[in-house]
């Protein structure tokens, strides 16, 4: 085994100790596809007020100008999974990755490690870890690094355990030995595109993200329009209907995170508390969690949009 392959095998050995469940690797280049892509796609106003996705571009197409003298983009994949629900079955419904701790906190901890312990193995190693937060374009590379294939819902899916998973990424300098991208096993199957309450999934492999159930409930600062009103399936944040129908998550086991659990209180508030719940109860529910990012008043629009639907 050559230097290289050793350097690969204990950056996935150290990721598989830290807990994720996945880890590939791809060589850090420019991504003349996906850039021609996500130019159609924005030029199409498929991102709605997400005025974000728009920013960095060239940043988000070539990871070398995130990192200078990139060599590798390290993907990671981390498990949310849970089968529990909210107890009431009336009650406003969170999406599952919402359940617990901000995931940005949870697996940022988890990449700093990484990288502290590359650096410490290997020697001086420059790089950036990213979590959904920065212009990072992140199932290009987790298809790349052959960690899964993108789903019709534009979701990545890995064949053995499904889509419920947080992906994030370590950009260094150090060439690695490169995995090879998986194949699409989505088949003639449509039943996330059959399932979509709001017709999001507009044609196999393209989300208008200004029509997702998720768009609406976290993204979107206006009022939700009148035109949605009875399909959002009682989703108050996010939603997981896509996910939800896909026979590849039949696949998916509980995740093994505690800062990830369903917090009791948030499991059993009743339909009623969540239509009187106040900015005390808000922040004390929501305590680092990602529905902080809605605001009281945001959560509240939703609940009220739900109860007038």
């Amino acid at each position: 085994m050559n230097v290289t392959d050793q350097h690969t095998l204990f950056i996935k050995q150290k990721a598989a100790e830290l807990g994720f469940s996945f880890c590939g690797i791809a060589k850090a280049t420019f991504l003349e596809k996906e850039a021609i892509a996500l130019e159609k796609w924005l030029s199409n106003n498929m991102n709605g007020q997400m005025d974000y996705m728009a920013n960095h571009f060239d940043k988000r197409v070539d990871p070398r100008k995130l990192v200078d003298g990139a060599k590798s983009v390290v993907s990671l994949m981390y498990n949310y999974y849970t089968p529990l629900k909210q107890t009431h079955s009336d009650a406003p419904k969170i999406s599952k990755y919402a359940h617990g701790e901000d995931y940005h906190l949870v697996i940022k901890d988890k990449l700093k490690l990484l990288l502290d312990a590359i650096i410490e193995h290997i020697g001086p190693v420059n790089g950036r870890a990213f979590v959904d937060s920065a212009p990072v374009l992140e199932r290009a590379w987790a298809m790349r690094s052959g960690i899964g294939w993108m789903g019709k819902n534009t979701n990545i899916i890995h064949k053995k355990s499904g889509s419920f998973f947080f992906l994030s990424e370590l950009i260094i300098d150090l060439p690695l030995t490169y995995d090879r991208p998986t194949t699409d096993h989505c088949g003639t199957c449509t039943a996330c595109i059959d399932a979509c309450p709001t017709e999001a999934i507009v044609e196999p492999y393209k989300v208008d993200g200004s029509k997702c159930i998720s768009y609406f409930t976290i993204e979107l600062k206006d009022s939700i329009p009148a035109s949605m009103k009875g399909k959002f399936e009682n989703w108050m944040f996010g939603c997981d209907v896509c996910q939800d129908v896909c026979p590849w998550n039949r696949f998916s086991s509980p995740h093994q995170e505690p800062r990830f659990n369903l917090s009791e209180e948030l499991q059993n508030m009743t339909k009623q508390e969540w239509l009187e719940i106040t900015e005390d109860v808000f922040k004390r529910v929501f305590k680092n969690s990602p529905v902080k990012r809605t605001k009281y008043n945001g959560l509240k629009r939703n609940i009220d949009f739900l109860k007038h639907s």
